[in-house]
């Protein structure tokens, strides 16, 4: 594939991005069952939902009662089973917590482009379709691509009272460079390919850069928390958003990688306590 990749970079590089594109968009292959056998773990799916958004279903579970609402939201190739390990404590601190599946991941159905393919801006479309049905967000705890999504929303006019982001990537623009690296084509195709993903998103890739989100847009308290050994996004993804974001604070971990982070007991504290401090639980004073 390098090789392909190298010799259209020089003699046919709109050849070059066209494949490149449907790489960029395109879900690993899964079957159906192992993916529903890894949704609830734990054996507790939630009470199960749909949701119709951009014409696809769009399938979630809740947990808890009444109380103010935390969403839960899953990266690139993820689902909402991902991210089930909160919902217990959420749900024990007094929070009602909702969980789904973006479009063409999980139970959800196909994106706009089919069965293996979705973007950033369906996942932030099908995140504001869940909190208009389930209500306001007291919180948003997103991983990976799902952070991005969770902050496209935000700056788009979502309100949020706290978010906290799992090994969330920065920048789109700088992933297109590391996946130029990885499959051996150069600037021409680069250009090219990054021309088609922005006519396929509706949107120029700078308006993906998460750090300058924060710069732009006075964004809710936010919690950062990226690990040292994370293969998948840097650590560097996670201090630069912190470096720009004023309302952000960063919490870096060692040896969990990318995703063992979403089932550690340490990760897990931290984000219930930094969800539970945005509440006031103070009983209200008697009149007079």
């Amino acid at each position: 594939m390098r090789l392909a990749f190298s010799f259209l970079e020089r003699a046919a590089p709109a050849i070059g991005a066209r494949w490149a594109e449907r790489i960029w968009f395109r879900l690993p292959r899964t079957t159906t069952r192992s993916a529903l056998a890894r949704l609830a773990p734990s054996g507790d799916p939630g009470q199960r939902f749909t949701i119709r958004v951009g014409g696809t279903d769009v399938v979630g579970g809740t947990w808890g009662g009444e109380g103010p609402v935390v969403y839960l939201l899953h990266g690139w190739a993820g689902h909402r089973g991902q991210l089930e390990a909160f919902a217990p404590g959420l749900v024990r601190r007094g929070f009602r917590v909702v969980a789904f599946d973006a479009p063409s991941h999980g139970e959800s159905g196909p994106g706009a482009y089919g069965p293996r393919s979705s973007s950033i801006p369906e996942f932030a479309d099908a995140l504001t379709a869940v909190i208009a049905r389930h209500g306001p967000a007291a919180g948003i705890v997103a991983h990976s691509l799902g952070s991005v999504a969770a902050a496209i929303a935000l700056c788009d006019g979502l309100r949020a009272g706290r978010v906290a982001m799992i090994a969330p990537m920065a920048s789109p623009a700088s992933h297109a460079r590391h996946f130029a690296r990885i499959l051996g084509f150069g600037p021409r195709t680069l250009a090219r390919l990054t021309r088609r993903v922005e006519r396929r998103v509706g949107a120029p890739m700078h308006h993906f850069d998460v750090p300058e989100i924060g710069r732009a847009v006075q964004m809710p308290p936010t919690l950062i928390v990226h690990d040292r050994a994370d293969r998948s996004v840097p650590v560097a993804d996670g201090i630069a958003i912190a470096e720009a974001w004023p309302t952000a604070r960063l919490h870096v971990t060692s040896g969990l990688g990318h995703r063992r982070l979403l089932r550690e007991p340490e990760v897990i504290g931290a984000v219930l306590d930094f969800m539970d401090a945005g509440i006031d639980r103070r009983e209200p004073r008697p009149a007079g």
